[in-house]
């Protein structure tokens, strides 16, 4: 079977994005939300659904995005009805917001706004998620192994996702502002095939076929469990500490373009394919 093209744009946001950023920014500019380009916002994933509507409402106003409209999908019955999902497809841009990716997956995983979406950014739409929303966004999605608010141990869930974007890949979000690399490192060795992907606050990662671009405040973390020579991953759960030997790890700045497919900086790949004078190594 050949694989699906996927024509559209990704804009993978960590979350806390502010509304004159960088990070919402570029959806913004990408959707043509500037000169009237409709964007569909899905706020779903919060337990507030109402009210998070409102609050990105106020954010999209200030980032100068004219055409927005907000379906208020609160159940699954919500997300079978047609005339949402007509909505969502017309859209030039369709935004995610944040809140719980399980709920977000489980409410519009093979339902009609769900197709939409899919439909939408495999023609050439742009589809935008920030914290839940974009971690809903791949093909697996992460959560857990973090305490609550009572300080209680949340055990991990890795399970399927929206699969928007390919390559095997998981994103994590609040990344660095929530200490979430040894969550990303425990998944990984669970799931070394998997490359993780962890996003700052108010930082996106604009993917394009399959090539992400860094923009906003902060970096991308790029884990890949491909080069591991060794690892305890299944005594973790038995109360010892993870033990992991050789894991590929990296950071993607802002500017910088990372190629998803072949798990490396842009920059290397080019410096890598330069031909090289006689006597000079690459290095």
């Amino acid at each position: 079977m050949p694989p699906i093209i996927r024509a559209g744009s990704l804009v993978l946001i960590g979350g806390a994005c502010t509304a004159s950023g960088d990070a919402l920014g570029a959806f913004v500019k990408l959707a043509g939300a500037g000169e009237g380009g409709p964007i569909a916002c899905i706020t779903s994933a919060s337990q507030d659904v109402r009210g998070s509507a409102k609050h990105w409402e106020a954010d999209f106003t200030t980032a100068q995005a004219g055409d927005v409209v907000f379906p208020i999908i609160e159940t699954r019955e919500d997300a079978m009805n047609r005339s949402i999902a007509k909505t969502v497809a017309k859209a030039r841009g369709i935004f995610l917001g944040g809140g719980n990716q399980i709920k977000l997956i489980t409410m519009l995983s093979g339902t009609p706004v769900g197709d939409a979406i899919w439909d939408n950014y495999v023609s050439g739409g742009v589809v935008c998620g920030t914290s839940a929303g974009a971690a809903a966004l791949t093909e697996m999605t992460l959560a857990g192994n973090e305490t609550d608010e009572e300080g209680n141990l949340v055990a991990q869930y890795i399970g399927p996702g929206l699969g928007l974007l390919a390559f095997k890949t998981i994103i994590d979000t609040h990344f660095s502002q929530r200490r979430r690399l040894y969550r990303l490192f425990v998944a990984i060795s669970e799931y070394p095939e998997i490359m993780g992907l962890g996003i700052d606050e108010d930082t996106a990662m604009v993917v394009r076929g399959e090539v992400g671009k860094v923009v906003g405040k902060g970096g991308v973390t790029f884990v890949d469990g491909r080069t591991v020579k060794f690892d305890n991953a299944e005594e973790v759960t038995k109360g010892r500490q993870l033990t992991l030997s050789a894991l590929r790890v990296g950071i993607v700045g802002t500017g910088y373009t990372f190629n998803i497919r072949l798990r490396e900086l842009d920059a290397v790949l080019e410096k890598s394919a330069m031909p090289q004078p006689p006597g000079i190594v690459a290095k």
